[in-house]
């Protein structure tokens, strides 16, 4: 394995004999060492292979390039893709016998024409059981709450924002997880399904057949469901389709592609979804991000810089027990073997939740802005994105480093 800056030092591997077997430790490797994309990019002369670990990059091999036809084709065969199609992007999933753990694993496939040849990203998905439960989020209490209350709703919309990466279909796993499947009928939309969830109807969108998350929608609501789950929100027809079946006694959860919970709002009011119904149909919006933790073997007592304290004044004093920076203990990493020489291992959600309460109704209906939005919530005690993370600083699982990073 290699770090992406020593690139120039690798040279191109022409020994490469059974391409099944081949592809096999590609899995296997990826797995045990928690990566979380496998990245095969086709360049001038050679085949690359980078495992995405943490949000950095690693260098697996780097291939000559009179294998990238045998090692496309078999991936495309896993994945039961056309093999013969290499002048239009291609999705599916691989399902991978993980023989060490005696587990399925589910490979999320994508490739893409380039220059060269196709590139292919796989995403591996394994089922992760400790996920399935609300403290495993890292909700901070006042979150916790309104969260565990908004769950108590049999109708309205609820919705998990963040950028890719992020995990929010993690979050709609547990909030699906929350409901009985016995004693309700859950149906899902999904591209790809990337959980299996007993005794709930799950469904895979197929664009090449007119099958979409709008089209599936209005066939939906016609199958008597109490709780529908659609993957994302892209576009005009599925954010209103979804808000209209809110309104018409369904929980409807989903994901969208935003940066702030308010923020999330004024997506939806650009994507011409009437305010009205906006704000009768919204109940909570849980915007997120994943971040690097720090290790708890390594860690030692930092005192944060001058510039660090004036930014952790303006946005955490004002919502903590303490009067000044110098009450609160910070950390920061040593590194150490248990995290691999990277100071870090494990990951960490950072929230906003914001609850849609009587007071942001005539906000909504008049079309403010997102900042001002966020500036009457906050004033509602929302917690935001750089405070969580703040506060998370200060409970030690991260360092102020990372959540500076958000201002």
């Amino acid at each position: 394995m290699y770090k992406t800056s020593e690139i120039d030092d690798i040279k191109i591997r022409k020994d490469l004999w059974d391409t099944i077997n081949y592809i096999d430790k590609i899995f296997i490797e990826a797995i045990e060492i928690e990566a979380s994309d496998i990245h095969i990019e086709p360049l001038k002369d050679s085949l690359l292979i980078r495992f995405r670990i943490d949000w950095d990059f690693k260098i697996y091999d780097n291939i000559d390039r009179e294998n990238i036809s045998a090692i496309i084709t078999r991936l495309k065969v896993l994945a039961k893709v056309k093999i013969d199609e290499n002048k239009k992007p291609q999705d599916w999933k691989i399902v991978f016998y993980y023989e060490k753990e005696d587990m399925n694993i589910d490979i999320r496939f994508s490739s893409l024409p380039t220059t060269y040849w196709e590139k292919i990203v796989m995403r591996i998905l394994k089922p992760d059981d400790d996920l399935t439960s609300i403290e495993a989020l890292w909700l901070i209490d006042i979150n916790l709450e309104k969260v565990r209350e908004a769950l108590k709703s049999k109708y309205w919309i609820i919705l998990v924002s963040g950028p890719t990466g992020s995990w929010k279909s993690t979050t709609l796993f547990w909030v699906l997880k929350n409901y009985n499947p016995l004693e309700y009928n859950i149906s899902t939309l999904e591209d790809p399904i990337e959980y299996d969830i007993e005794y709930v109807h799950q469904s895979q969108v197929k664009p090449g057949i007119w099958y979409t998350f709008a089209a599936w929608l209005k066939s939906l609501v016609r199958q008597d469901p109490d709780i529908i789950m659609v993957g994302e929100i892209r576009d005009e027809e599925t954010a209103t389709l979804a808000v209209e079946a809110a309104l018409t006694g369904h929980l409807v959860v989903s994901t969208i592609h935003t940066n702030s919970a308010p923020g999330t709002v004024q997506r939806l009011i650009n994507m011409w979804v009437e305010p009205f119904l906006l704000s009768s149909a919204m109940k909570m919006i849980i915007s997120q991000r994943l971040w690097k933790r720090i290790c708890k073997y390594c860690k030692a007592e930092y005192k944060p810089t001058e510039a660090e304290s004036k930014m952790i004044e303006k946005h955490l004093l004002p919502i903590a027990a303490e009067d000044s920076v110098d009450q609160i203990t910070f950390y920061k990493w040593i590194w150490c073997d248990k995290c691999g020489w990277t100071w870090y291992k494990w990951r960490l959600w950072i929230h906003e939740v914001l609850i849609i309460e009587d007071y942001l109704e005539p906000m909504i209906l008049a079309k403010v802005s997102a900042n001002e939005m966020k500036a009457e919530a906050i004033k509602h005690w929302m917690i935001t994105i750089v405070q969580d993370w703040l506060i998370k600083a200060t409970f030690w699982d991260t360092t102020i480093e990372e959540a500076l990073k958000l201002i």
